[in-house]
């Protein structure tokens, strides 16, 4: 079976590997949608992130769909051809974190594609991939692009969870890549009132607006644009903190009501707070990292039809053409969502 396996900066290869087989409790699971996510471009052009650097050759991809094509033994609620998100999240389940119900706080995680252990985690663009049965959340009346969009829909569900009740709500995004995005999508879902996202690009701004937002800023053109949300105190009750860009958080805070709750999920290393600002306004700050519980949800609600996610996929690109799909996934110029076709 083919890989796409990063050997560090810029050196991406499509390498043969021996096809797997199933065991006890496991499925083999035929690759077929697979979406390039924001760390996936960090090992790509720079061989990974902050400290966290490729040690040894790793296969990349956590956003993944495909088909069932053979279960182990004692695998019940899946059957042979059915179409399944597959979550990256691979907890331990008998560490504290766990046992408390913070699985994305194992302390013995094994998320696909992730330099962060040592042996690294291999990741899920590969053409056959084994799976825990448990991971493979049954996707039945969503295409293959849906269903894997679903690991980068859990993690805004997740941060949204961190958000409380948004009905009523006045909520602005930072950052319109693909999870500023479906944060715009999920605010709107649940109930905001309004949702205004900021960007540095037409393209993702203008996705923004047709997928829900009622005004986008572009903060080049526009640096002062958030100044009218400062008055009287500040204007927005949530933050989707989403480009992990200092000066973005910076700017949002002025804007922010009184008591409002920041919700960082934008990984761009380590930030300088304007901590007496956001002290004076007794603003919450709270990170948001992966998922757990949320996956199934993610796949639910777009079964549902309550969150249409297609719109945010852009491009469809073969296996075999990976170096241009992670070149055209780094341009957010033209592109959003970046699915590699296996």
């Amino acid at each position: 079976m083919k890989t796409i396996t990063a050997h560090g900066p810029k050196d991406l290869r499509i390498e043969d590997h021996p096809e797997p087989s199933p065991g006890a409790g496991e499925a083999l699971v035929r690759m077929e949608a697979g979406g390039i996510c924001g760390s996936d471009l960090h090992y790509f052009h720079h061989g990974g992130f902050g400290t966290v650097r490729l040690k040894e050759p790793m296969i990349l991809g956590h956003e993944v769909a495909g088909r069932v094509i053979g279960l182990g033994e004692g695998v019940a609620g899946l059957t042979v051809g059915q179409l399944v998100a597959v979550s990256p999240s691979r907890p331990c389940r008998a560490c504290d974190f766990c046992t408390e119900g913070h699985q994305q706080h194992c302390l013995n995680m094994r998320f696909y594609g992730s330099a962060m252990p040592f042996p690294h985690i291999q990741g899920a663009f590969r053409e056959l991939l084994v799976a825990d049965a448990s991971q493979c959340v049954p996707a039945d009346g969503l295409t293959k692009a849906e269903a894997a969009m679903a690991e980068p829909l859990s993690v805004v569900l997740h941060a949204a969870r961190q958000a409380g009740d948004l009905m009523g709500k006045r909520v602005l995004v930072t950052g319109c890549g693909p999870i500023g995005l479906l944060a715009v999508l999920v605010a709107r879902a649940a109930g905001a009132v309004e949702i205004v996202a900021t960007d540095v690009t037409t393209f993702t701004l203008a996705k923004a607006m047709e997928i829900g937002a009622d005004q986008t800023i572009n903060v080049v053109k526009d640096p002062d644009g958030l100044t009218p949300f400062t008055a009287g105190k500040g204007h927005f009750d949530v933050l989707f903190e989403c480009s992990g860009v200092a000066s973005a958080l910076a700017a949002a805070v002025p804007a922010m009501r009184p008591k409002g709750i920041i919700v960082q999920l934008g990984l761009g290393g380590d930030m300088t707070l304007p901590v007496q600002a956001m002290t004076a306004k007794e603003l919450t700050m709270k990170g948001s990292f992966r998922f757990h519980a949320e996956f199934s949800l993610a796949v639910e609600m777009m079964q549902s039809k309550r969150l249409n996610v297609a719109p945010l996929v852009t491009h469809e690109i073969p296996l075999a053409e990976a170096l241009n799909a992670f070149t055209i996934a780094s341009d957010r110029q033209q592109s959003i969502k970046v699915q590699l076709a296996f």
